[in-house]
């Protein structure tokens, strides 16, 4: 029974094939436009996650100036050495510390240069940030305790002076002095916020404090915490810490900050998931003009077999079967509907993200529910018609031209 009524549900449509694909075009491009739009934000959210990565692991930055409450910068005083080391002690769950500092310098080899940035920094700084040697060696403890006149190159910096040369062994002028090229880096590409990663040169700390700044401060301090424990745990601790090493009295501001970057990317990925839930939720609305669309073409097909009806209720036919076949017609044209456009939204979707470079991600239950509920709108939008046909009355059907 259930077949031959799917039977004649599809005759009926290949009946009027064009009138069937205008009519299911507004459940197309809504279920379309729901896959896209969520799968594109899924792939953004992804992008973001992975770029906030790219940073380093479970990673914290602090630094002198205003605390996260002010809207305007204040100077403050930088951190000593002594302050890093504190950390490292007093702060529970901190698994590597590199203090850091640096500034704006030009490179020289031969007649190549480049304007980049002088990072003076411990090996700490490496683990901390994922960067990984790509060629050479990491600074040996005697170039890190005595200041010794060594770098190594980001991939970026690399490329520029020495192109495909090997850059091991060869002599830079930074500024006024000459270092020793001991290593070259694995390439990390940009950060979220569109910085080129790899366009710096990473000194010994005391080389560049005493040799190219002439002081003793440290500008930033990356911290690493432990796997099992909380970011947001260390990250209160150093702040505490930093607020009694610095004399700031409970109620001031703190004259720097803590940042959490696992905070961040979680509020980033928030962010970008109530976007994406909210353009897929404005899609949907285009679900509903469908449905209207299907209702309105069902209203039109009963006028159209008015007689029909009439002839198979004379026969013997209930009401229940000619409401199931006109239901069972609504159904079939959304749910066709639903799959064409689950079929074009992942092609879109797949368009745009290798257009916008993020990941291509499926969201295999936003496919389910968007073709559940294209199938809904077909039993929802198509009751009405399919009740109107059900309850005429056979000799007034029969009369009907």
């Amino acid at each position: 029974m259930i077949l031959a009524t799917l039977l004649m549900a599809l005759r009926e449509l290949r009946r009027n094939t064009l009138r069937s694909l205008l009519t299911m075009l507004g459940i197309v491009i809504g279920v379309a436009a729901v896959i896209a739009l969520v799968n594109i934000g899924e792939g953004a959210t992804a992008r973001v996650k992975a770029d906030i990565g790219k940073l380093g692991d479970n990673l914290l930055i602090v630094r002198p100036g205003a605390g996260r409450r002010s809207m305007s910068f204040t100077p403050a005083p930088p951190f000593k050495l002594a302050d890093v080391e504190a950390i490292g002690r007093e702060v529970s769950g901190v698994s590597q510390v590199a203090p850091t500092t640096g500034s704006q310098q030009l490179v020289v080899w031969g007649n190549q240069n480049r304007q980049t940035t002088i990072m003076g920094g411990t090996n700490a700084y490496l683990d901390v940030r994922g960067y990984v040697i790509d060629q050479g060696r990491r600074f040996a403890a005697s170039e890190l305790s005595a200041g010794g006149a060594s770098c190594v190159l980001g991939a970026t910096v690399k490329s520029a002076l020495f192109g495909q040369r090997d850059a091991l062994g060869q002599s830079l002028r930074v500024g006024k002095i000459s270092c020793l090229v001991v290593g070259v880096l694995v390439a990390k590409g940009e950060s979220g916020i569109g910085q080129d990663q790899d366009d710096m040169v990473l000194m010994p700390l005391r080389t560049v404090q005493r040799r190219l700044l002439g002081t003793n401060d440290v500008s930033t301090v990356f911290l690493s915490a432990r796997s099992d424990r909380s970011t947001q745990s260390v990250a209160q601790q150093t702040e505490a810490l930093l607020r009694q090493r610095r004399g700031i009295q409970f109620g001031q501001e703190s004259d720097f900050s803590v940042r959490d970057m696992q905070e961040v990317a979680d509020a980033m990925s928030q962010a970008t998931g109530t976007l994406t839930a909210l353009l897929g939720a404005i899609a949907a609305v285009s679900l509903l003009v469908g449905g209207i669309g299907i209702m309105n073409i069902m209203l039109v097909n009963v006028t159209e077999r008015t007689r029909e009806i009439g002839v198979r209720l004379a026969i013997g036919a209930l009401a229940s079967d000619v409401l199931f076949q006109f239901l069972l017609e609504a159904v079939v044209l959304s749910a066709l509907g639903g799959v064409l456009g689950i079929g074009l939204g992942l092609g879109l979707s797949w368009s745009v993200t290798r257009a916008l470079e993020v990941p291509f991600l499926i969201q295999p239950p936003i496919l389910l529910l968007a073709f559940g509920f294209s199938a809904a709108v077909g039993v929802l939008f198509g009751f009405l018609p399919a009740r109107k046909a059900a309850s005429l009355n056979p000799i007034e059907a029969l009369r009907h031209e």
